[in-house]
């Protein structure tokens, strides 16, 4: 139980939510209310517009063991929750919230040491339907019985963080993914059982809205997989594909050629990757432009609002200078100058020549300073 000189700390800090003007209880003189002089006194609506502007997730855990009244208005006003500062007993705190939260929109799980086990996940997806953010990276305890329970539990996900994960299977994404149809954001880095051609198939089949996602360190990924991928999700715009090290240029190549709104990939190590690919993006590019029909359409263009913005190729050592010159001339967004390298290309020692415009142009306008020679 939770012992009452906490329970005032807890109406305190609930109390001083937002400060100044809009504290409860300037709040509650707005609302036409008597003033507030212990934490029973709360009106639910007012403890609702509290709840809203705590970022202290503890204190809200604890505001919801007062009593019955607030235990319902938390329920009914929380959508955001971390409990990432859990250290201990993560999955006991999660069966035991969860029931109370079935309006719960965005989780954050993540978690320093492994404790959040299956029961926890399908708790949650027994009761939390609306859950559209879900966090659950390095819950290595984690196996594809949370995966089919969040597939039956909670099909409106658009975002889900399984990065570190490693006891997940391709089979328990392929299932998840038939199901959770509306996902934008999956983070799969180092999920490397769970991320093999067989589960980049079943994202591509089943994930068209598919707008960002985390490969890095899936060694199993192949070019059937990314081009699976890049076909059935043509509004793909952010890709990390680092230490993906079986890949080649044909992945690139698809990815240039179905996914338009590219803006950012990484190559990192993917040592297999040559010309081909580079070229591949410039060409796409070309085929993108057409002659701007306002002034409007030109600046944008001027600008490089369309195309890659961020490209690692760090080493890649199969490219060439003029293949990756090429590249960064296209794409006016890509900066190799000081403090806005968007174009990483450490390790490769032959790339050195490279230069985005910007960085040229800085070269050019240092003041000329004559040789002296000795006479």
């Amino acid at each position: 139980m939770v012992r009452s000189e906490e329970l005032n700390q807890c109406f305190e800090k609930l109390m001083m939510t937002g400060g100044g003007t809009d504290s409860a209880i300037n709040i509650s003189k707005k609302m036409g209310r008597a003033a507030i002089t212990e934490w029973k006194d709360i009106p639910m609506e007012l403890l609702l517009r509290i709840v809203s502007l705590v970022d202290d997730h503890r204190t809200i855990i604890m505001a919801s063991q007062v009593c019955i009244g607030w235990r319902e208005a938390i329920s009914l006003g929380l959508t955001h929750l971390c409990l990432s500062w859990c250290k201990n007993n993560m999955s006991n705190l999660v069966i035991s919230l969860a029931p109370k939260l079935q309006n719960l929109q965005s989780l954050v799980l993540r978690q320093d040491k492994p404790q959040l086990e299956d029961i926890a996940v399908e708790t949650i997806a027994r009761h939390c339907h609306d859950l559209q953010d879900l966090d659950l990276s390095k819950s290595f305890k984690l196996t594809d019985r949370s995966l089919y329970a969040l597939a039956h539990g909670c099909p409106n996900l658009v975002k889900l963080n399984i990065s570190g994960c490693t006891s997940f299977s391709d089979h328990g994404i392929e299932y998840l993914t038939g199901f959770c149809r509306k996902l934008k954001i999956l983070n799969l880095c180092g999920c490397v059982g769970a991320a093999t051609d067989l589960a980049l198939q079943a994202i591509g089949r089943n994930c068209n809205q598919l707008q960002s996602l985390n490969l890095g360190w899936c060694e199993n990924v192949g070019d059937v997989g990314v081009m699976s991928l890049a076909y059935g999700c043509p509004d793909l715009r952010t890709l990390d594909l680092c230490g993906c090290v079986c890949i080649t240029d044909d992945s690139v190549i698809a990815l240039a050629n179905r996914c338009p709104h590219l803006t950012s990939l990484g190559l990192y190590y993917c040592k297999n990757i040559t010309d081909r690919a580079m070229y591949s993006l410039v060409h796409s590019q070309g085929k993108k432009k057409k002659p701007p029909t306002s002034m409007w359409e030109s600046i944008k263009a001027r600008k490089g609002e369309e195309g890659l913005k961020s490209l690692n190729i760090s080493q890649c050592t199969a490219l060439t200078p003029s293949a990756v010159q090429a590249l960064c001339d296209c794409f006016p967004a890509l900066h190799t100058c000081s403090g806005r390298h968007s174009l990483v290309m450490s390790g490769c020692l032959n790339l050195t020549s490279v230069h985005c415009a910007c960085a040229v142009q800085a070269h050019r306008n240092l003041p000329y300073i004559p040789h002296h020679h000795a006479h």
